[in-house]
């Protein structure tokens, strides 16, 4: 049975990223579509990809007034999939760091054999076969410490709950109510889990080696990363405190 299945990429500034990044994803994946979600890129990456879904359909663009947020990108894509009927919701980053190779198994992995069926299938950088490429020592501790705390608050079972390298089922996201995920930004990742978690969502991970941007620059700061920590804390006090 094929599954429709709709790639969703949050962009800012990726105008040197993107042509490279979907000749890869449709090497790999060519039954894919694609829906960008650009955020009135001032380099022109917007108007790039009007221009390049006019010979590929598979492509679509969203446009956004503005820098609205990596989570608000993300249900924004999440709301577009169930609204034209897709079957998985593939999301991932348009820097590169996620290479399209690894597409198909994160597809793949939404049924594992034995009628095991996956709603949420994470490219793990944390089970064997995953990893980080030319990080500082520093980084890496950051990260693990993250999900540490992560899943320690959010009663999460990922070993890999802040990457954003995920296939997603669909139908399980109907059931969401997107208006009470609160985080914008990077705590997103861990927010959207734990409500799927309460959703009864069963997750699975396959490895994936992370590498840095390859052009730009990063979105990641220490205020953003500060606002990470705190939001998954107020979760964290729900998950444990608060009425289930």
């Amino acid at each position: 049975m094929t599954h429709r299945t709709l790639i969703t990429i949050a962009t800012y500034n990726e105008r040197e990223n993107l042509p490279l990044l979907l000749e890869l994803i449709f090497e790999h994946a060519p039954e894919v579509d694609v829906l960008v979600i650009d955020d009135n890129s001032p380099d022109g990456t917007g108007p790039w990809c009007d221009e390049y879904s006019v010979t590929d359909p598979r492509v679509h663009c969203l446009h956004r007034s503005g820098k609205l947020g990596l989570g608000t990108a993300i249900l924004d894509g999440m709301r577009y999939a169930i609204e034209h009927g897709y079957d998985f919701v593939l999301n991932m980053d348009a820097d590169l760091s996620h290479h399209p190779k690894h597409v198909p198994e994160l597809i793949a992995g939404m049924h594992q054999g034995d009628n095991k069926v996956i709603d949420v299938m994470i490219g793990s950088r944390y089970i064997p076969g995953g990893g980080a490429e030319n990080w500082p020592l520093l980084r890496h501790v950051m990260s693990r410490g993250v999900n540490v705390y992560t899943r320690i608050f959010l009663g999460l079972s990922p070993r890999d709950c802040s990457g954003s390298y995920r296939c997603y089922r669909v139908e399980l996201l109907r059931q969401l109510d997107f208006d009470s995920v609160v985080a914008r930004g990077y705590a997103f990742q861990e927010e959207i889990l734990w409500h799927l978690k309460r959703a009864g969502a069963r997750f699975g991970e396959t490895p994936i080696v992370f590498a840095d941007r390859v052009h730009g620059q990063s979105k990641i700061d220490a205020r953003e990363t500060g606002a990470a920590i705190w939001r998954i804390f107020a979760l964290g006090m729900r998950n444990w405190f608060g009425p289930r």
